[in-house]
């Protein structure tokens, strides 16, 4: 597939050609879906807790007699519908986390990236380089890829000092690492800028 490949102060682009995993109809969807779910649901920490009946405090004596008080019934000061009562059905600490495979996570990420690609959102730069650790100099690299000012995820193998120290003002895009790129990342972002040593690493994860 041949995706644009820009200089690396993006001034000019060259188109290339890459060995990006093809798919067939929609071939690897369901999976790509189910992984997604299993990032999310893996981040969720299931802390949330409510005390129940028999945890809130209190006396379990009767707070007023059965008949006579004009008023409804009750139980003990413990019951759900009293202040400061138990809670019904509420939450309670779990597990939230979902296992997929080794396998399930590499097609998921050569899908999302076959799509991305697809629809015109991955963009490539010989590499990222700044003559100086200046964010101007960086805003004006993403700026001349990609216009329209819209949120960008840019990806590299390696980040070194001066691009990092360039580029951690720059509000509208996010970071990552190629060995730490997943389906979630490419799915959630429209538009994908990536060195071309950065490329070869996640394409050589997602055919091993």
């Amino acid at each position: 597939m041949k995706l644009k490949v820009y200089k690396p102060d993006g001034s000019a682009f060259t188109e290339k050609e890459f060995d990006i995993p093809s798919f067939e109809g929609s071939k690897g969807v369901a999976l790509l879906k189910q992984v997604v779910v299993s990032y999310q649901a893996n981040k969720r920490q299931g802390t949330s807790k409510t005390k129940d009946y028999g945890e809130v405090a209190g006396s379990g004596k009767k707070i007023l007699p059965q008949k006579g008080s004009g008023g409804s019934r009750h139980g003990d000061k413990r019951a759900p519908q009293l202040y400061k009562g138990g809670v019904v059905f509420g939450p309670r600490p779990r597990d939230w986390s979902k296992t997929v495979t080794a396998k399930a996570r590499r097609i998921a990420l050569a899908r999302a990236l076959f799509e991305l690609a697809k629809d015109g959102g991955l963009s490539v730069i010989e590499k990222f380089e700044v003559a100086q650790p200046k964010t101007r100099l960086f805003a004006k690299v993403l700026s001349n890829v990609s216009p329209e000012g819209r949120r960008l995820l840019v990806v590299d193998s390696a980040w070194s000092e001066p691009v990092l120290r360039a580029s951690r003002n720059v509000g509208r895009a996010v970071f990552s690492n190629s060995s730490n790129l997943n389906a979630l990342d490419l799915v959630r972002t429209p538009r994908v800028l990536i060195s071309e040593s950065g490329l070869q690493k996640v394409l050589e994860r997602a055919k091993n």
